[in-house]
């Protein structure tokens, strides 16, 4: 047993004995399936505080031979399926963590400045293949595929290689493209075709970012992979469903609408609802709701990523803090930090790192929850957003008139807001009026799902304010005006049957016309109660 080779169980053991511990063993299940398979190589990629290193370390204490995990698993999903004692703790397993092993590499270069990241990795695992198969590997030996492939040929014993963090290097050093390179060729040596297939049994890689594109091909294009974008077949193991979060908060006497609010969003089309493990498990262990997202590294990267002044960036985000959905091409994102070549690849990039999520049947893109979005003002909040912060700290206001039908001071909200806001979002017609107003009712966002666009009755609605299940305020429908009356608007919305579109939501429902006067540059509003 070792640091690298054949590592226990020790890890895995503390995290099951955690009174908030989740079963995902049956992860275990997909990973065994590839076991003798062509391509058995799986990246599962995705943001921090989602269970990467969990996974990895529930991996390690099943397969390796350096440890005894029967009775470890004994009381989880895994021990019922007919092939759990076919696989247990019978493989020779490579654990690579390459942060850690990269921050290592690191104080050994303060020491001696010729040492090489990559080799300092490979000299690291060498070594300890050394200590058990001394018959195969030399004094001489520099090249871990190398000495993977002579222990196969020898011996005929095969390795699964898990790796952690695997995208580190690109992350922590995004511009030195000749240790990526270097690192690439060992992943490459590793894993892509012969020798690798006669030492490689099975291959585990996990990070936040997928595997790097070079022009149309992938680097490592044999990998089957399991993104933010596409779980497939990992979808459930990303992080809590919402059964599991039911379950939690009923055991811990937390409320569950309260955690849905500040942590459901994500969503994947096979399993629905997915919260993120790392904020569930905080909020129950501290007993508070709140922000656990900041405390993590790649908040300092949301603030460098936000501000890039790519055509329409800005204007996306904005939307998004209002609660809109806008459509993404995630296709050119080349999988890395610096090969930016425009909004849709920050966007992207943000889905990745989990302050994003995605839709891929409508291909949308929005800010998942309360949570995340108050990491998003946070970032904003002191580099040149000024006007933004200010309409989100009125739109609680904003919001208290609306419902209490204070059409008077609905018209001097978002007048103000408007005027805050002329240097970023200038009227030109409605599709700009409707940005200013989806700022101006941000903090709605709490309480509703916004629907834009919604097909209703003889047309689409402009907005719709659908309350979440947490919510008991009405209903909004709004309806806006450029050069017309507010009064047109409240007639087009029951002339047209918009609220026919909400038949099967049962609480009240406030109609919201607004009309924009360009001439005299003034908004009016009319609100009127609908009658079921």
């Amino acid at each position: 047993m070792g640091i690298y080779l054949n590592p226990g169980n020790e890890q895995f053991a503390v995290s099951v004995n955690s009174e908030l511990y989740v079963d995902k063993t049956e992860l275990i299940k997909y990973t065994n399936s590839r076991i003798g398979k062509d391509r058995p190589l799986i990246c599962s990629s995705r943001p921090r505080r989602f269970g990467k290193t969990m996974a990895v370390t529930m991996l390690a204490a099943y397969y390796s031979k350096g440890c005894h995990s029967e009775k470890l698993f004994a009381e989880f999903k895994i021990s019922q399926n007919e092939f759990f004692k076919k696989h247990l703790n019978k493989y020779n397993v490579l654990l690579l963590d390459i942060q850690w092993m990269y921050g290592n590499a690191l104080e050994e270069m303060k020491r001696n400045p010729y040492i090489k990241v990559v080799s300092y990795i490979q000299e690291q695992v060498i070594g300890e293949l050394k200590k058990e198969y001394s018959e195969c590997v030399q004094d001489t030996d520099i090249s871990l595929p190398s000495v993977l492939a002579n222990i196969n040929a020898m011996t005929k014993e095969q390795f699964i290689i898990i790796i952690d963090e695997w995208d580190c290097l690109f992350r922590e050093d995004k511009n030195n493209e000749k240790l990526q390179k270097e690192y690439i060729n060992l992943l490459r040596g590793l894993f892509k075709g012969a020798p690798s297939g006669a030492f490689l049994k099975l291959a585990y890689i996990t990070g936040i970012l997928p595997i790097k594109k070079y022009g149309t091909q992938s680097a490592l294009n044999n990998f089957r992979e399991h993104t933010m974008i596409s779980p497939r077949q990992m979808a459930e193991y990303v992080g809590f469903t919402e059964i599991e979060v039911k379950h939690l908060c009923k055991e811990h006497g937390m409320s569950f609408k309260e955690m849905q609010r500040w942590y459901d969003g994500y969503f994947f089309e096979t399993i629905g609802h997915v919260y993120s493990p790392n904020s569930v498990v905080e909020a129950i262990d501290s007993r508070e709701f709140g922000n656990y997202w900041s405390r993590t590294e790649t908040y300092e990267s949301l603030m460098t990523y936000i501000t890039m002044d790519f055509d329409g960036l800005r204007q996306l985000i904005v939307d998004m803090l209002g609660g809109l959905r806008c459509r993404v091409d995630v296709e050119s994102f080349q999988n890395d930090i610096t090969s930016f070549n425009s909004a849709d690849d920050v966007i992207t990039l943000l889905i990745h790192m989990g302050y994003l999520a995605y839709d891929n049947s409508a291909k949308e893109v929005f800010i998942p929850n309360e949570e995340v979005r108050s990491v998003f003002l946070r970032a904003i909040k002191n580099d040149g957003w000024d006007e933004v912060i200010k309409a989100v700290n009125a739109s609680e206001e904003l919001l208290k008139a609306t419902l209490s039908m204070d059409e008077r001071a609905v018209e001097q909200m978002i007048q103000e807001v408007h005027m805050q806001n002329t240097s970023s979002l200038v009227y030109n017609n409605e599709i700009s009026l409707s940005s200013v107003i989806m700022l101006a009712y941000y903090s709605a966002c709490k309480d509703y799902v916004l629907i834009r666009e919604m097909p209703a009755g003889n047309g689409f609605s402009d907005m719709v304010f659908l309350p979440k299940r947490t919510s008991s305020k009405p209903a909004l429908v709004l309806e806006l005006k450029w050069d017309k009356t507010a009064e047109g608007a409240i007639s087009q919305i029951k002339n047209k049957k918009y609220v026919s579109a909400l038949k099967e939501y049962k609480g009240n429902i406030l109609l919201v016309g607004i009309n924009y006067e360009k001439k005299s540059k003034k908004h009016q509003c009319r609100i009127e109660k609908h009658e079921m």
